[in-house]
């Protein structure tokens, strides 16, 4: 949904006050990121409960990043990754790759708490209303409480240290929701069953914003979902009459309507936050639509294999089937993973994740946008940061 010209003017004046601010301080000076698989760096595969059997702790994930699983959903970097880029911060280190080894101390810069798998409401609640099971048990108020807890090795044991330190740092909330939808939809429940537990999901992500807020967060971005209709996993486990497929794109429509559903009531919540906390910085990162474009035109982007084949599968249309995962022994790699939009069927490749980061951070796709907000110093060799690596 289009932003109101209310809003427009709002955040045109938010970009006036913060501006100046954020570039004298360096912009951040770390990054505390929650969510899912589409943030997660490697904290599922330190929970050792489930890494030795959990897909992104296998090659080939990683394979284009040091050549090596790192726990990234990908083939290589995330979103997260190239966000530390252009801030010219190091790669946010997962929470449980170093709690206990004391280097949480060493990790001021950033700390991410999200965990594949996850979801934005109680897990038990998920479970309870799609009659299975949650992977871990991750959701968005216990990746909360792991961040509660780390408080006094990453700012000290002061409050006013801690507000400090928060209010310095990028909060990065998701994206994170996803899997509130994707368990029951799995699980057999219709888009109209799923559609009714949306406002919980919003309800629960506007929760714990506002607690952020309490601690003393001053600049988040929340993201909106993907556009969930060009999944080569939903496009081969629901099968739609002709109509049901976007002409241009042969995404599925309904799918990808629940998905601005959700997108558009997570805008007008985040709109109240703003009203209601006018010295925050709260953008909205538009996922949807910095997707959408490679859907729309794939070959211009360079995915000449297409957007909705993924590079790791194991045959059929969409080279995805849910009982053999990439990394299994019955699927295949393709020869170029770097032209498809698609890496497993469910997530993205490392070039698809920094495109969208470049249409995020670079781009209009934030609302007020990101790069107006936190500037890079320019040389003679032109912008310092995202842009001159991508």
């Amino acid at each position: 949904m289009a932003p109101s010209t209310t809003c427009r003017l709002f955040a045109g004046l938010l970009v006036v006050l913060w501006s100046g601010r954020l570039y004298a301080n360096g912009c951040f000076s770390s990054i505390i990121s929650f969510g899912d698989s589409i943030a997660d760096t490697g904290n599922l595969k330190h929970l050792a409960s489930v890494s030795d059997v959990f897909f992104p702790c296998v090659p080939p994930y990683g394979e284009s990043f040091n050549h090596q699983s790192t726990g990234r959903c990908s083939n290589g970097r995330l979103i997260i990754d190239f966000l530390a880029e252009i801030l010219g911060l190091p790669m946010i280190p997962p929470y449980f790759g170093i709690k206990g080894s004391g280097s949480v101390v060493a990790s001021r810069q950033g700390m991410n708490y999200a965990v594949a798998g996850s979801t934005a409401i109680d897990s038990s609640f998920v479970e309870a209303i799609a009659s299975g099971s949650v992977v871990i048990n991750g959701s968005l108020g216990v990746q909360l409480g792991w961040f509660k807890q780390s408080l006094p090795s990453l700012c000290g044991n002061t409050t006013s240290d801690c507000r400090d330190y928060i209010g310095r740092s990028l909060i990065l909330m998701g994206e994170i929701g996803g899997n509130d939808y994707n368990i029951p939809l799995s699980k057999g429940k219709s888009i109209d069953d799923v559609r009714s537990y949306v406002p919980l999901v919003i309800d629960t992500i506007i929760s714990t914003i506002n607690e952020l807020i309490e601690m003393g967060a001053q600049t988040l971005v929340i993201p909106g979902n993907f556009p969930i209709g060009c999944c080569p996993s939903y496009l081969t486990t629901i099968v739609s009459e002709k109509e049901g497929y976007d002409p241009l794109t042969g995404c599925l429509t309904e799918l990808n309507e629940f998905s601005e559903y959700h997108n558009q009531m997570l805008q007008t919540k985040l709109n109240q936050i703003r009203e209601l906390n006018p010295n925050v910085v709260v953008i909205y990162a538009d996922y949807y639509n910095a997707a959408m474009q490679i859907y729309n035109s794939p070959d211009e982007y360079g995915f000449t294999n297409g957007a909705l084949k993924a590079c790791c599968g194991c045959g059929g249309p969409y080279n995805y089937n849910a009982s053999a995962r990439c990394g299994d022994a019955s699927t295949t790699l393709c020869d170029e993973p770097d032209k498809y939009v698609s890496w497993d069927g469910v997530h993205l490749t490392e070039a698809a994740y920094k495109l969208i980061s470049k249409s995020l951070f670079q781009g209009p796709y934030t609302t007020p946008e990101f790069y107006s907000l936190c500037p890079r110093p320019s040389t003679s060799q032109g912008t310092v940061g995202l842009s001159s690596s991508i």
